[in-house]
This record gives structure tokens, C-alpha cells and sequence, in this order.
């Protein structure tokens, strides 16, 4: 099959962008396979089904040339950049036209994001547990496990070495229990790399791979189907650094339709052999449902997406807005404790020159009107917020917007308008009143809760202050909140937010015990007067080994708060520091340095993939 092919630039971020890109975004787990390869993995990118360590993200080839005979690659952590096209250290994400598989692909359906799913192929992808990998080798090592006849293609050359072109090994198939699966031991190019399972790879341990089907993403309107994941690594795009926009000429493509074509074509098991794989599939799953595990994020999208409304429940600091604003940063938010009727159904005047009544729409329906007509392939969210705080009556009123899709029964919401609501349970709020059953069962409820880990990531890419988030990362999160008594002021995810405006704009921690109370406010200015390394130390090397033993955790993390007003022309120098106080410090700098920019990400991912090919340079000698 000689149609392999990659995509350009244009249609990951251009203005040919696939409808893909879109909703999923251009990051790509990295397969195990991959990373046996040599490929480039992760430790602090994730596509968005998770943070698993399953969904690590990996580098991947578009076919579009950069200059000087590179080209350009999709990073780990989704944005453009480039690779010599003479590197090994990128990995494959292959495409097909889909005209060419849809009628000998399976399994489609339509995942969470509304991309089309099929499965075509298999191949190497994921390892084996520790403890069957040992059943597996006590089988391979007694003879007893069945070969296929099938084998896999890869290149045999150290990723490092980038001027000997493509040299083939292969990997035999063997079936066990109806499975199938190959053997890899552990070599230079993977040393030290941590899969899927959490195994660190060493050299010579020998790894077992799962053969699993090929999971292609569809875009119809392009006739595009796109591998879900990174599936292998190591060989070359192009072994000269010439490449010009040539692709059919490349060592890559060569590979893909003379190698890998054919690897993916399956082979039959015993089992197989004697029983219909479309029945098997059938018996163990009839519906095609995937089982794996939802967050409530997940259900919040999926309820919009499928025009189901949903209910946020939870206390007023929990950032239930600030979720609705994630997925439609644009919704038209009502708020419910201060509407009237004429506010959200609309009124009636009199018209004296004709002496008939006209009919006024509410403003906050001619805005979503508006909106859903100007972008008519977008879902616009219609966000009810403090229901529960709302008069019986107003509640009312919203239930009829929300069970007839309809205002004052004379307009429709358009079909690409969904329904939000949010309130605060009677425990919750001394204000809160009781939702209606009728009303209460018209929606898919979610109970949300903050946790440190999601505050902590949302503080990052929200500009909290670092003091803020350094001292909330250092208390674990055991002071995101205090308990509420009436009399003073306690703290919550909301409440942090608000004192980190006011240390931006003060300069004063003293200031905040207005918003977190006195208790935490004074631990808070301690752990800000806490001895540290100052960024002139570090640049100048004024400090011992003993001073950085000598540190006890709140002065580390006071440091690394310290050090994260450092300039990209000196950050190699501190972010090698930060390694020296733990690795957990220097993920903290990272967040504290880049706040999300994408400039500055793209400069820590070069630090980060530069030091990973010094360490293993290292260790190879």
C-alpha cells in the first residue's frame, strides 16, 4: 500500500486545519512499542482523555519542510516546532485515505469528542505486566510458545547516530492464550525511559508488547484517517538534511510502504482460525461501548454535547463558572437570585401609533440568537447560575426555558444552544432553596469538588501569584480551604484567587488575612520570610552542597519561588539547580516560569529534550 502518507502543517494548525485538531487537539500518546524504539516521551504532557501514564505525549513528523532542510514536527506538548530530518528521535503518526480502508475497517463509533473511531491493523503497541511478562518468557524460554510466521520491521541504528542510514531488524510474532505479542530486550536507545506500566527500561531486561488493532481517527469531509497514537520511532524522515517538501522521496516513506504496509496486515490465530473474530467481539462487547473511567469533567462535556442539561451542584467557591468557561468561554451567563420575569421571559408593550401589543425578546436570547447563528457549528452554552437561589417562580419560568427549549412559549432556543445550571445545595448556603422535582429530574446532576491537583493546574495556567501557588503546593493543599464559622474570614479555592489579585496589586501579604483569615495569613508570611538560595547565589554559584542539604521543605519551595522570576537567558543554569533540590521542585519551577506561555514552554520542552540526549550520550559511554 503505497498511500501512507503524513500530514502538512496546514492541516494541524493551517487554515486547512482537520476538524480533528479541533475538538481533539494535535498532542498524541506515545505508544510503548515507541518508546522501545527510542522515541522521545513525556513526563509532563498528557492528551486531554487524562494524565495516565498511558497518555503521555510524544513528538510526531508532518510532511512540511521548515528551512535549511529541516522540517516540522508536532511537540509533546502540541504546539510546532522543528527536527533535523535526519533525526531519529521524532515519532510516526501515519495517515491513509480513508475511501481506501472504510470498508475493511471495524469497530466504528464515535468517541466523547464526536471524532470517528475505526480500527485497521494491529500492531506492537503496549507492554505487558510484569507478571505475565514473566509467564510469557518462562513459555518462550521452554519452547512452548506458538509463532505466528509474522514479523515487524524497525531500524536497527542508534537513535544518536544519524548518518548511517536504515538498517532493518526484526521482531518475531508469537501467539500465547490467544494473543499475540514480541519480544524486546531493553538497549541503549530506550535506557532509562519509564513505560506505561511504570518499569524503568534498562539494558538487556527483556520487555513483552501486546499486537493490539490500529486506532485511526476519521475525517470524512477531508477523507482522512489519522493513527490515534505514536506508533513507532527510530527511523529517519530523511537521511540527508535536504529535505525540500520531497516526501515520496524521503526514507520514511520508503519505510511505511515497504515495511510497515505490510507489518499491519494481521495474522490469524489458532483461535481466530476457528471462531469468527466479529462474534468474539460481539459476545464479550455487543454494543461497542468503551469502559473506561469518566472525571466529572468528562460528564459535564458529554451531557452538553449530547443536548442533555446539567446541573453543577456544589459550594459557591468551587469554580463551577470557571468550568463552564472552559469548554464555552463565551457563554451567556444569567444569573438566577437577582432575574426578574421580565429578564428572562421577556415583555410585552404597547404600541400607540397601531394600538397592538409587541413582543421584546430578553436580551440574554437575542445574544445566544446572535451567537449561534454567527458560528453555527459551535455549541453555545446558556449558563443559569444560583438556581437554587432563585424564587420559587423564577425557578418556574427556568423550567419551562429548560424542559420546552422555549421562551415565554413564543421562541425557541437554536438547535446549537445548550443548557447549564449551577446552584448551591441547601447545606451549602442558608440561602439555597429546594429545587422543584419536576425541574430537579430534568437534568444530569454533577457534584463538584476541587481537588488540589486541579487547583494547582488551573492556578497555573491562570496567573496566580507564585507565592500563592508554591505555598498551597508545599501545604499539600491541607490550607485550600478552612471551615466557615460566620465570624471570620476563611479560606477557599475562591477566596486564593482573590488574594493573589491583591498581592499583585499591594506587594503585601499581610493583606490577604481579610480574605483567608489570621491563622493562615501568618503561616502563609512565614513560609514568604523562609531562608532561601536567591537567584544572584545560584547565577553566581555562591552556595555549598550543605547549604542545599541544610534546606528543610518550605525553604525549597520558597527557592524555587524565588528563582521563577529568573530570565530565559539564565534559566538553563537555575532549572539545573532546581534537579538538585528534587525532581517535584523542578516541576514546580517549570509551572511557576512558563505560566503557560507558549514561548516559554517551547523553551523549556528544548532544555528538557537537549538534556534527555546529553544523559543518554552519557550513559552509551
Amino acid at each position: 500500500m503505497s498511500e501512507f502518507t503524513f500530514l502538512d502543517y496546514e492541516q494541524v494548525f493551517g487554515d486547512k486545519q482537520l476538524d480533528i485538531f479541533k475538538k481533539y487537539g494535535p498532542k498524541a500518546a506515545i505508544t510503548d512499542f515507541a518508546i522501545l524504539l527510542g522515541g522521545f516521551v513525556s513526563s509532563d504532557y498528557y492528551i486531554i482523555e487524562g494524565d495516565a501514564r498511558e497518555n503521555r505525549t510524544g513528538w510526531w513528523f508532518t510532511k512540511t519542510p521548515y528551512c535549511d532542510g529541516n522540517e516540522y514536527v508536532i511537540s509533546d506538548y502540541g504546539y510546532s516546532s522543528w527536527l533535523f530530518a535526519n533525526s531519529r528521535t521524532s515519532c510516526v503518526r501515519p495517515v491513509l485515505p480513508y475511501s481506501l480502508i472504510q470498508s475493511i475497517s471495524s469497530s466504528i463509533v464515535r468517541d466523547r469528542y464526536g471524532i470517528k473511531e475505526v480500527e485497521y491493523g494491529e500492531y506492537p503497541q503496549t507492554i505487558v505486566d510484569e507478571n505475565y511478562s514473566c509467564d510469557l518468557e518462562r513459555a518462550y524460554n521452554s519452547g512452548s510458545l506458538k509463532i505466528t510466521g509474522k514479523n515487524y520491521t524497525t531500524d536497527s541504528v542508534s537513535f544518536q547516530d544519524t548518518d548511517t542510514s536504515f538498517r532493518a531488524r526484526t521482531h518475531t510474532e508469537y501467539e500465547y492464550n490467544g494473543s499475540k505479542y514480541i519480544r524486546f530486550v531493553g538497549d541503549s536507545n530506550c535506557n532509562g525511559e519509564v513505560l506505561s506500566d511504570g518499569r524503568k527500561i534498562e539494558i538487556g531486561n527483556v520487555y513483552w508488547v501486546c499486537v493490539e488493532p490500529i486506532t485511526w481517527l476519521v475525517d470524512e469531509k477531508a477523507n482522512i484517517a489519522l493513527t490515534k497514537k505514536l506508533l513507532f520511532s527510530g527511523v529517519q524522515f530523511k537521511n540527508k538534511k535536504d529535505y525540500k517538501g520531497d516526501f515520496d522521496k524521503t526514507d520514511i516513506k520508503f519505510f511505511m510502504d515497504n515495511y510497515f504496509a505490510k507489518d499491519i496486515i494481521p495474522s490469524l490465530t489458532e483461535e481466530e482460525k476457528l471462531r469468527d473474530e466479529t462474534s468474539i467481539k460481539k459476545q464479550i462487547n455487543p454494543y461497542n461501548f468503551k469502559f473506561n473511567n469518566v472525571s466529572e469533567e468528562d460528564i459535564i462535556r458529554g451531557a452538553i454535547e449530547s443536548g442533555v442539561s446539567v446541573f453543577l451542584h456544589g459550594p459557591s467557591s468551587e469554580g463551577k463558572s470557571a468550568r463552564v468557561k472552559q469548554i464555552d468561554p463565551t457563554c451567556e451567563i444569567i444569573y438566577l437570585r437577582n432575574a426578574t420575569p421580565d429578564s428572562l421571559n421577556g415583555k410585552s408593550v404597547y404600541n400607540s401609533n397601531t394600538g397592538e401589543m409587541i413582543d421584546i425578546k430578553p436580551t440574554w436570547l437575542t445574544k445566544v440568537e446572535e451567537k449561534c447563528e454567527k458560528e453555527k457549528d459551535r455549541l453555545h452554552i446558556v449558563f443559569f447560575d444560583e438556581i437554587t437561589n432563585a424564587l420559587p417562580s423564577i425557578q418556574g419560568i427556568s423550567f419551562n426555558i429548560i424542559l420546552d427549549r422555549e421562551v415565554n412559549g413564543k421562541w425557541k432556543l437554536p438547535d446549537n444552544a445548550r443548557v447549564v445550571a449551577a446552584g448551591n445545595d441547601m447545606k451549602d448556603s442558608l440561602a439555597a432553596n429546594k429545587l422543584a422535582e419536576p425541574l430537579f429530574n430534568r437534568f444530569a446532576h454533577v457534584y463538584i469538588k476541587t481537588t488540589t491537583e486541579s487547583w494547582l493546574k488551573w492556578a497555573s495556567e491562570n496567573n496566580i501569584h507564585p507565592a500563592i501557588y508554591s505555598y498551597i503546593a508545599y501545604k499539600n493543599g491541607s490550607t485550600l480551604r478552612s471551615e466557615y464559622n460566620g465570624e471570620k474570614p476563611n479560606a477557599d479555592p475562591r477566596k486564593w484567587e482573590m488574594a493573589s489579585k491583591m498581592l499583585y496589586a499591594t506587594g503585601s501579604p499581610e493583606m490577604i488575612r481579610a480574605l483567608v483569615g489570621e491563622d493562615i495569613t501568618k503561616e502563609f508570611v512565614t513560609f514568604c520570610k523562609s531562608r532561601v538560595i536567591t537567584l544572584e547565589d545560584v547565577l553566581n554559584g555562591n552556595y555549598t552542597d550543605n547549604d542545599i542539604e541544610s534546606l528543610n521543605t518550605a525553604e525549597k519551595y520558597a527557592t524555587v519561588m524565588t528563582l521563577s522570576q529568573v530570565s530565559e537567558d539564565n534559566l538553563e543554569t537555575v532549572r539545573d539547580f532546581t534537579s538538585s533540590l528534587g525532581k517535584e521542585y523542578t516541576s514546580v519551577f517549570d509551572t511557576l516560569w512558563s505560566h503557560n506561555e507558549e514561548d516559554r514552554l517551547e523553551k523549556l520542552q528544548e532544555i528538557k529534550l537537549e538534556n534527555g540526549r546529553k544523559t543518554r550520550k552519557l550513559e552509551r559511554k
